[in-house]
């Protein structure tokens, strides 16, 4: 089971860090439109859409990665004091009441917008000449499937926690610096930093 849980991690978090190149891209894109705007003189109608199709597919793709780096957005105002079986049936609550009914709607309504789109060979008119947008709602049922997939991934976890007491481990990926846990890590103390920024000072200040 948690070889599962965890493949289906690896899964979410490819799918991510694939569509994060979308940054790079989007960056060329708004750095070219600006020159070819305001150098060149040679502004393009589409680029617009295509900006925000972009941004919105980045978006969508990420919801699944996030969700397996349990990053989604929570008040930990309480949460993080409880026990992790009181976390977990929280969060399996929480699941069965708003996180599935919200991501089949989701997944169906996108797939009939994206069904739509194609049949009339949708393209936006927001400018003249616009770009198809069949491709970009698309991504609204695929996104909303991989996060489906991933919530019944975090579904199971919560199961596991209720019957163990212990969170199951997850995938990691890159994570933001934790001062403390780095001090741990390197064996410093906070007098270290404290002696050694008397030091430093000391040593700027006689050479002045």
């Amino acid at each position: 089971m948690q070889k599962t849980l965890l493949f289906i991690d690896r899964l979410s978090t490819w799918v991510g860090q694939l569509f994060a190149w979308l940054i790079v891209s989007l960056t060329a894109l708004i750095c070219w439109e600006v020159f070819s705007r305001y150098v060149l003189g040679t502004p393009h109608a589409w680029a617009f859409d295509v900006m925000i199709m972009m941004y919105g597919v980045l978006f969508m793709m990420a919801g699944a990665y996030t969700l397996s780096k349990n990053g989604h957005v929570r008040g930990d105002v309480l949460y993080g004091f409880f026990p992790p079986r009181v976390q977990a049936g929280l969060d399996l609550a929480l699941y069965f009441l708003f996180f599935i009914p919200g991501i089949v709607a989701l997944v169906w309504a996108g797939y009939t917008y994206a069904g739509e789109s194609w049949r009339i060979n949708e393209h936006s008119n927001i400018t003249a000449d616009g770009p198809p947008i069949y491709p970009f709602k698309t991504a609204i049922p695929i996104a909303g499937a991989m996060l489906l997939l991933q919530g019944i991934v975090e579904i199971v976890r919560c199961v596991i926690c209720l019957k163990t007491g212990e969170w199951p481990s997850r995938e990691q990926d890159v994570e933001e610096v934790d001062v403390e846990k780095l001090k741990e890590m390197v064996h410093v103390k906070d007098e270290d930093i404290l002696n050694a920024d008397k030091y430093v000072t000391g040593q700027s200040g006689s050479k002045q």
